[in-house]
């Protein structure tokens, strides 16, 4: 205790010198702990994002468009059509539900509200490959959607934003790239997976979508953005895939070495390659950490021996009195672990404020691993105990008859 209180006075009669020493520890420190947080908040972002989807799912893109040597993306151009999918359907054992969609971005709007949303044009079984339902009113029949009828089920954010004074959203009216559309459900909300708003959407029949808003029909048949397959058993994604792959494959006349033009994605292998890369991002920036908290090392050891040095005549005057070696060397050590150990801890408290502000403003899960915190108190506690040991032996090995000589 007296050894505790003797550096507690210390480092509080130098608080300017004591604060600057910590802040490379304290960088290091919120550097891991801030990092750590976002990285495994985004991570369980995605993954619940994608298992509120379906783990399940297969979803199959249209090719990419090219411009000499630059691909434009993927569904940058028509190379899949609604037969495709009832193809699938049809030659797929393992395919347990199949749909079609064509996605747009349009300008929607009701009495003078104008907002530009996403709209998607989707067949019947849309509802149960996303796993999601009409809260109010219905889906589209089989009858309004082989006749290209202009009804339409709307989202909880679009109905936010363009029909909050409608008491009643159903059977009001809509305008999609001036084509008027009636409101005939209202989707079950999903909530915000980061910047994606799931919930911002108008779905309108494929066929309504296909003549009136797109009108860009392939020789084949109506073309679509994707198709998405969802399995009975997600341990049969892999079957899925397989037959997916190879039915496409034949209707498209694709044989090797020439490459396919759609893309088949399997949602649990979306997940294993995000982990990945936050994997990766996370071991990158924890590396960044480590510099800052050896260059924060560095800082307390230099302090330290500036310490000995101005206190030679101090440490004379404890030994001449008594004072062992090991009191000398527990001393210089204590101010050190005690630096960098305050200095981890305030860096914990800031890492954690900064994840927390992070998750509010981009809307992903707070997740703060207790083991972060366990390894960021025996980081600066490590970070203390070896800067301090080279200016604590300094100390303890002085000849009290020169420290006492000394001005």
């Amino acid at each position: 205790m007296e050894i505790f209180a003797m550096a507690v006075e210390a480092l509080w009669s130098n608080k300017l010198r004591t604060a600057l020493t910590m802040l490379g520890v304290i960088i290091g420190i919120f550097s891991v702990i801030a990092i750590t947080s976002v990285g495994q908040g985004v991570q369980k972002s995605v993954e619940q994002q994608i298992q509120a989807l379906g783990t399940n799912v297969l979803q199959v893109m249209a090719g990419a468009a090219r411009s000499g040597n630059i691909s434009q993306g993927l569904g940058s151009t028509s190379t899949l059509t609604w037969e495709d999918a009832k193809a699938i359907a049809q030659q797929a054992p393992s395919a347990q539900v199949v749909s079609a969609y064509l996605q747009r971005n349009a300008q929607v709007v009701y009495e003078g509200v104008n907002s530009s949303k996403t709209v998607y044009g989707t067949d019947l079984n849309y509802p149960d490959a996303r796993n999601i339902y009409p809260q109010e009113g219905r889906y589209f029949n089989q009858e309004e959607l082989d006749n290209a009828k202009q009804v339409a089920v709307i989202g909880a954010t679009v109905r936010r934003d363009l029909l909050a004074d409608a008491g009643n959203a159903i059977g009001e009216k809509i305008r999609v790239r001036g084509e008027v559309y009636e409101v005939i459900g209202v989707m079950e909300a999903k909530g915000s997976q980061g910047p994606i708003d799931r919930d911002d959407i108008v779905y309108i029949p494929l066929t309504s979508m296909s003549a009136r808003l797109v009108g860009n029909n392939a020789l084949s048949g109506v073309s679509v953005s994707g198709i998405l397959i969802k399995s009975s058993d997600p341990t049969q994604l892999a079957a899925a895939q397989f037959q997916v792959t190879n039915i496409l494959r034949l209707r498209h006349n694709i044989y090797p070495p020439q490459e396919d033009d759609f893309r088949v994605t399997n949602q649990a292998d979306i997940i294993n390659t995000f982990t990945n890369v936050v994997g990766l991002f996370t071991i990158m920036v924890v590396a960044i950490a480590g510099i800052s908290l050896f260059v924060g090392g560095i800082g307390i050891a230099n302090i330290m021996l500036v310490s000995v040095v101005e206190r030679t005549r101090e440490i004379g005057i404890r030994k001449a009195v008594g004072a062992t070696k090991s009191a000398i060397l527990n001393q210089f050590l204590a101010e050190a672990v005690m630096i960098s150990f305050v200095g981890g801890a305030m860096g914990i408290v800031i890492g954690i404020i900064i994840a927390f502000i992070a998750a509010n403003i981009f809307r992903f899960p707070f997740v703060v691993s207790p083991w972060s915190i366990i390894a960021g108190f025996g980081l600066s506690f490590a970070v203390g105990l070896i800067a301090g040991v080279i200016p604590a032996r300094n100390a303890a090995a002085l000849d009290p008859i020169t420290a006492l000589r000394s001005d």
